[in-house]
């Protein structure tokens, strides 16, 4: 088995050399991460210039550019192969509800199932790697699993992580996304020359974190496994704007 392995975080992140480190059990190993940290970059591909690709003393290859564009550099030329297994992270702070649009580590992980490859987004939640032993466990579990009874189609998988001890761990759950309130507004500072400037504020609070989400799950420290889907279509509202667009004034 061939695998390949990224994040947002960067390719000196701790979180990926555990997770690559893991991997070598399960087979050929190759990382292409972000030669900075990506946090945030969502699935974006960089178009506006080339990209290079090269190696750290680690061995790890990294790309001056997204998640998503090491991941499709990586499957759609550079390896020269198509992988067996995408696996994103190990992501320094959990990706749940909408962060699930905005991650780059879950990008990654898409990027991958784009491609046909069964793909794996893992973090670990709140920041700091204090309980990587833990992640690296949960990895094993869920990687072990999904080689011996892999699902057909593949699936896209993000996996949250509690950052406990692993005596502590309370189980698995399949769950599904939670909900979060608008994000918070913007913080404007001033430049040493009087310009405006703006940092994105934090994400918004928890709205939606009852039994079945995946903030239920960490909040109880159990691991929440969420499949994800491409599909942005919503198909509960084509009746009502078939309708809409017939409303005459």
């Amino acid at each position: 088995m061939r695998i390949l392995v990224s994040n947002d975080d960067g390719y000196f992140s701790p979180g990926i050399a555990a997770l690559a480190k893991t991997m070598q059990q399960f087979g050929e190993v190759v990382v292409v991460a972000p030669e900075a940290d990506r946090s945030g970059a969502s699935n974006s591909l960089t178009l506006d210039r080339p990209l290079y690709v090269r190696q750290a003393s680690s061995g790890f290859y990294y790309v001056n550019g997204t998640p998503t564009d090491c991941v499709h550099v990586a499957v759609t030329g550079f390896l020269g192969f198509k992988p067996d297994l995408v696996v994103s992270g190990i992501n320094n702070g959990q990706n749940v509800a909408e962060d699930t649009l905005y991650s780059g580590t879950v990008a990654a992980a898409m990027e991958g199932f784009l491609l046909g490859i069964p793909s794996v987004a893992f973090s670990l939640a709140d920041r700091g790697f204090a309980n990587l032993a833990t992640a690296v466990a949960v990895v094993e579990r869920v990687v072990g699993q999904l080689i011996q009874h892999p699902f057909s189609p593949a699936r896209l998988l993000n996996v949250n992580i509690p950052n406990i001890p692993l005596a502590d761990l309370q189980g698995y759950s399949v769950c599904r996304l939670g909900r979060r309130h608008f994000a918070q507004p913007v913080i404007e500072v001033s430049s040493p020359r009087g310009e405006r400037m703006f940092w994105v504020g934090a994400p918004g609070g928890v709205r939606e974190a009852g039994p079945g989400t995946d903030f239920h799950a960490l909040d109880s420290g159990r691991v929440s496994i969420t499949p994800l889907r491409i599909d942005l279509g919503d198909a509960d509202g084509l009746e009502e704007v078939s309708q809409w667009l017939e409303k005459r004034s």
